[in-house]
């Protein structure tokens, strides 16, 4: 976690960072008209924070676009902060966030990405089996549907209540799926948006089979600013899920 440390021991650093939690998604222009540097200057603190994973970037067409990556400082969170806090921390994953859409839509409104130490199968079967949904998932017992194409997938709360609804658009088997996303919690008119989730294995490191997930959202509505939170509990139990088999269910 050294590199963590130095890339946040840097005030300028300190606030891009700030800069992409007030606003995500942000280009170079963007970032650097906030701070009295050159364009140069600001590049290089913009590669010292992606080489440390704090950000991730996403290019479109001639732009490229910086996103708040904050898991590793979850990590940082879990392992010195949280056992002193509470008896027990989370033993969260060395998440990582990026997104990418689909062709028909812009630059993403969220990314996140992350590294799972287990197959490309289990973790296609875990986006995709309701069963297996429904073990992980940090909000809901019960996951109703499938994710063919055109099908709907539900997940249910403990209370019985839909807490969300996704239906299926795209599909290349094992390697990625987009799907429409209902936030029924937010009540019943409130807008759709768009996600998808792509997976990339790699077959070559000597402890087993590593899978790099990346989730994207796109056309996230004025006022759900809050999904932020929900991928990062997903994506925690997610790992813990696949790689010691033991989700971090807990309520919303």
């Amino acid at each position: 976690m050294d590199h963590i440390f130095k890339a946040l021991a840097d005030p300028t650093r300190q606030k891009l960072l700030d800069a992409l939690r007030q606003k995500d998604g942000q280009t170079l222009t963007d970032l650097e008209s906030s701070l009295d540097m050159t364009r140069f200057g600001v590049m290089k603190h913009l590669k010292l924070l992606e080489d440390a994973n704090l950000i991730v970037t996403r290019k479109s067409e001639r732009f490229k676009y910086h996103y708040l990556n904050a898991v590793p400082l979850q990590e940082v969170m879990d392992r010195w902060v949280a056992p002193f806090l509470q008896p027990q921390a989370k033993d969260l994953s060395d998440l990582k966030f990026k997104l990418e859409k689909d062709t028909k839509m812009s630059k993403p409104d969220f990314m996140m990405q992350t590294f799972i130490r287990c197959s490309q199968d289990a973790l296609w079967d875990a986006l995709t089996q309701a069963d297996d949904m429904a073990r992980y998932h940090f909000a809901c017992n019960v996951v109703q549907g499938n994710a063919a194409v055109g099908q709907a997938t539900d997940f249910i709360k403990p209370d019985g209540r839909a807490m969300l609804r996704q239906v299926t658009s795209a599909l290349d088997p094992k390697t990625k799926i987009a799907m429409t996303f209902e936030p029924l919690f937010m009540g019943p008119d409130a807008p759709p948006s768009h996600m998808t989730y792509e997976i990339e294995p790699s077959h070559d490191n000597e402890e087993g089979n590593i899978c790099k997930l990346t989730i994207e959202h796109f056309d996230i509505a004025q006022g759900q600013d809050g999904f932020g939170e929900g991928w990062a509990r997903l994506t925690a139990s997610l790992k813990s899920f696949l790689e010691r088999g033991n989700p971090l269910k807990a309520a919303m």
